[in-house]
């Protein structure tokens, strides 16, 4: 069975952005881009809520930059060729390689679940998989840490009253400080 996958940058103190909406601090350098391809390049299909999907539009014409390095076109390529499902209640269309969600989000994942294919169902974006989570739908949690402190913001971790139990998978450290953690859930 496929497994579903929470990945995003966090900063140390637990935020993917921060209390003034800005993520700047979070932008990946060559060695990052390379993990982040990687990821992607295990995903089947990526499940995206309207804002996070509104921000990945970028990569749709990155590739139109032609003073990006190696690694940051090959991650817009490779996010191109990616099926995405997005989530959202006001968008009436979406571009490249997306299609809206026809249903809910548990009903989605197992729909993904059931038919053939490889690869990970990505999720990406607090909110979405902030549902995911409250439903037990996500089985490993990757986080790229880092080495920042925000005070607030959008936490990478649902707030919940439920204990969730994790098994380390992988840890690597950066030349950058940034830290890839990834933790499978125990059940």
């Amino acid at each position: 069975m496929r497994s579903v996958t929470y990945s995003m940058v966090v900063s140390l103190d637990g935020y993917i952005v921060g209390p003034d909406g800005s993520f700047d601090w979070g932008f990946p350098d060559e060695e990052v881009f390379r993990l982040a391809t990687d990821e992607v390049r295990g995903a089947g299909v990526h499940l995206l809520g309207r804002r996070l999907y509104e921000t990945m539009l970028y990569w749709e014409t990155a590739d139109q930059h032609p003073s990006l390095g190696f690694s940051t076109l090959d991650f817009a390529a490779t996010w191109r060729a990616l099926p995405k499902v997005v989530f959202s209640t006001t968008l009436s269309a979406v571009r490249g390689n997306a299609r809206l969600a026809s249903g809910g989000l548990a009903a989605e994942i197992e729909r993904l679940r059931a038919e053939p294919g490889e690869g990970d169902i990505a999720i990406g974006g607090a909110t979405l998989a902030a549902e995911a989570a409250a439903a037990d739908l996500i089985d490993e949690y990757r986080a790229r840490v880092y080495p920042v402190l925000l005070g607030g913001g959008v936490p990478f971790f649902p707030r919940s009253e439920r204990r969730v139990d994790l098994a380390l998978a992988e840890t690597r450290t950066l030349d950058s400080g940034v830290v890839y953690l990834r933790h499978r859930v125990v059940r």
